[in-house]
């Protein structure tokens, strides 16, 4: 069982290093051929960082592993609305514009809901999984023509580097990420078999350390005083895996779910505990220290729900 974890471990961290690696660079290569730093932001920072939760998506999809893929992102969002939000929050309380809340906002909760009615029955196939990830360009179409995502757009690097220098980084990085996807799943999934635990539950483990170095950057910036483009970039990765990090496993395999019914609580709390934090943060105009502890609160309960 030992050689499972430390290769579980293994893969998750070129999982996500990868990932950063490669979108990072990308980002950079873009800005260098001129594209324009808002379509960057919103497609592919928004997108790129929800990197790790689409390979595990395809990954565990492949091995017939739905519980995993759907306990993935459930962790991944429940972690980003509650552990993430209250970290930032903890460093520099901090003001958010009540319209990038309901732009934000409402586009998530949307994405929430679609996840929930699409795993009603257990299964998401191939045209379902295409209509989510259409719902996903559908919300940066509207994004764009509202001129909205400037906190995510705020993230990308101001001095490109050329692409003698970046394009090792991404070949590298998403090799990283291809061999660490699978080294995580697999073993993911013995795991699960070894010790008896629900894959379910080892998928929202997994969330939580795809989400870990979001977590990081979002308490970096906020100690920088740009705690307003953590909560951007937070809250638009929120709205990209629910439908496209989880669309594009199906696309090339159906998730299927074990037992849909017992998934069920957690997919509730995730919706519930999601539009009470937007509520703080509309009533509020943001998060303060206090309402940071709530936040802390609401992510622990999360694992109880099986």
């Amino acid at each position: 069982m030992l050689v499972e974890i430390v290769l579980f471990l293994a893969g998750l961290a070129g999982l996500v290093f990868g990932a950063d690696r490669a979108v990072t660079s990308a980002g950079d290569l873009a800005l260098y051929y001129g594209v324009s730093p808002f379509f960057i932001g919103v497609t592919l920072i928004s997108v790129g960082t929800s990197v790790p939760e689409m390979v595990t998506s395809i990954y565990a999809s492949y091995y017939g592993a739905g519980d995993l893929v759907v306990g993935n992102i459930v962790g991944s969002e429940t972690t980003q609305i509650t552990l993430a939000i209250a970290v930032v929050a903890f460093i520099a309380p901090f003001v958010v514009e009540r319209r990038n809340v309901l732009i934000y906002g409402s586009a998530m909760i949307l994405a929430m809901i679609i996840m929930i009615l699409t795993l009603d029955d257990g299964i998401i196939n191939r045209s379902e999984g295409l209509l989510m990830m259409l719902a996903y360009v559908q919300f940066i179409y509207t994004l764009y023509t509202n001129e909205g995502g400037t906190e995510i757009t705020e993230e990308v690097i101001e001095e490109p580097r050329t692409p003698e220098q970046t394009f090792p980084w991404i070949a590298g990085g998403l090799v990283l990420v291809v061999v660490g996807g699978q080294l995580m799943v697999t073993n993911g999934v013995a795991l699960a078999q070894l010790v008896g635990l629900p894959q379910y539950l080892i998928g929202l483990l997994t969330g939580l350390g795809t989400t870990l170095p979001e977590i990081v950057i979002a308490g970096i910036a906020a100690a920088e005083g740009r705690s307003g483009i953590s909560v951007g970039s937070i809250l638009g990765s929120n709205i990209t895996d629910p439908v496209f990090s989880l669309g594009i496993g199906a696309v090339f395999f159906d998730v299927v779910l074990a037992d849909p019914g017992a998934v069920q609580p957690s997919l509730l709390y995730m919706l519930g505990v999601s539009i009470f934090v937007l509520g703080l943060f509309y009533w509020r105009r943001g998060i303060d220290r206090p309402a940071a502890v709530v936040c802390l609160l609401l992510y622990f309960p999360s694992f109880f729900l099986l």
